[in-house]
């Protein structure tokens, strides 16, 4: 691809060197991680020290799943953790009449189960080979839209928290944009650690601003470690840490829906972890495989009772590109430190501490990066064809707009469906809340539905590719 990969994915880089670009990676994906428990808090009715075990059991579920994923499953460098497709249905839940005066444990043991039931549909659709037979279907046209709106329609967690404070969140981008693209070319320490860089460069800035009062108290730059006081030393997750699951058809039927999404995204996800560490383009077993373990995560994530599922993380797709590094030792070695420090409640609560301005501009550089990455794959189809130039810029625009819609209407739509769909009512609003499975549907019914030639659709071209299997 000519981007010069420093490992690619069968490369084995120096343990030290592992563990610190698989340190890099455990950065990559904390906000993401700490985000979803404390979405979640409010909806499970979590106090505070029921968050922080919440937040490490999260860190240690996904340490399991990606060791598990990069070993047995895809085996794509592609770290596995919470999504954001499951806060919906998560929360939708804990809403549910007979659990709104409940507590924390009720609660939490109502989702487990939905999250364990849905699991057995995930393992099903992913080793049953039904989500790799409809990759028949699946052209570069339809990837293209799929992969650019994993990182597009997140657009919301870029500028937006970035600019709670310019200055901070500014220079987060400038640093990871001279240290990922202009220092990268003249010294190997700025291109294998540009994340790390860029962010530990702000987050000092930061810390420097509230010591001397420019950032006080109340400021979105402000950087407190009153938390890491309060935080345990030690604690080790434990499975059924919150009791035992309790299952419901109509709390499961609403989770399927985000199991949906998911699977959708997660397919896009190992194009573009294959295509941004030069790996083989994934076959329908790397998918089965892929999607199958993503189940069996889930399955453990709803034992441990992380109030959530896992799929695979774009961010840490984007990191890759930018550090040019797709080795699967070094995903791996993320795994590790993902499980031993979560362990230490104390040294997550420390990174707990970045500022917000500083996540998001980190995510602004990170999801424009996959955003690219997913256009890329235009390079195999005709690009003079009116009918791609339609698909592709509907996909898109859809994939961006829809969603803006759906959003504050969820309620609105479920009320035209009769009360005995509901739970279609449920899939609907969810699938259309995510931009991503948006762009992905009208893509593929599109090109599969407007008659185009393989030639035309890009199909003879990506055959043409490596598809060795791994």
């Amino acid at each position: 691809m000519g981007r010069d990969m420093l490992y690619t994915i069968e490369d084995k880089p120096p343990l030290g060197t592992s563990l610190l670009l698989g340190f890099q990676h455990y950065l990559t994906m904390f906000g993401s991680t700490v985000a979803i428990p404390f979405i979640l808090k409010d909806a499970l009715g979590a106090d505070a020290i029921q968050l922080a075990a919440l937040i490490s059991t999260m860190f240690f579920v996904s340490g399991i799943c990606t060791l598990l994923q990069t070993t047995f499953g895809n085996r794509l460098p592609i770290v596995q953790g919470g999504t954001f497709s499951f806060l919906g249905p998560a929360i939708a839940i804990c809403g549910m009449a007979s659990l709104k005066n409940q507590g924390f444990e009720v609660k939490m043991q109502e989702v487990q189960g939905a999250i364990i039931i849905g699991a057995f549909f995930e393992m099903a659709i992913g080793f049953s080979g039904l989500m790799g037979k409809m990759l028949r279907y699946i052209t570069p046209v339809t990837i293209a839209p799929t992969i650019a709106l994993i990182g597009m329609a997140l657009f919301k967690f870029g500028a937006p928290e970035a600019g709670h404070h310019w200055g901070i969140g500014g220079l987060t981008i400038l640093l990871l944009i001279v240290f990922s693209q202009i220092l990268s070319r003249h010294g190997k320490l700025f291109r294998l650690f540009p994340i790390l860089l860029g962010l530990v460069g702000a987050w000092v800035v930061a810390i420097i601003g509230t010591q001397t009062g420019l950032f006080p108290e109340g400021h979105a730059s402000h950087v407190s470690f009153a938390a890491v006081q309060d935080a345990p030393w030690v604690r080790i997750p434990y499975p059924f840490q919150w009791g035992m699951p309790t299952f419901s058809l109509a709390a499961a039927v609403g989770m399927f829906a985000g199991y949906i999404a998911s699977m959708i995204e997660s397919t896009g996800d190992y194009y573009a972890a294959a295509r941004m560490s030069e790996a083989p383009h994934p076959t329908s077993a790397t998918v089965n495989r892929g999607i199958g373990f993503e189940g069996i995560g889930c399955l453990i994530a709803g034992i441990f009772g992380t109030g959530n599922g896992t799929t695979s993380y774009s961010e840490n797709i984007g990191a890759i590109g930018l550090t040019r590094v797709g080795s699967r030792r070094v995903i791996q070695a993320a795994a590790v430190l993902m499980i031993g420090l979560a362990v230490f409640g104390k040294f997550g609560a420390i990174f707990a501490s970045i500022p917000q301005p500083v996540v998001g501009g980190m995510y602004c550089v990170m999801f424009a990066m996959v955003g690219g990455v997913g256009l890329s794959n235009l390079q195999f189809v005709d690009l003079n064809s009116s009918r791609n130039l339609f698909i592709i810029g509907f996909a898109i625009f859809m994939g961006i707009s829809l969603p803006e819609y759906v959003g504050p209407n969820a309620a609105a739509i479920t009320a035209l469906f009769p009360a005995s769909l509901e739970w279609l009512a449920s899939i609907v609003t969810t699938i259309g809340s995510s931009g991503m499975a948006v762009g992905a549907f009208l893509a593929l019914l599109l090109d599969n539905a407007i008659p185009g030639s393989d030639e035309e659709r890009g199909i003879t071209a990506f055959a043409n590719q490596n598809e060795k299997a791994f």
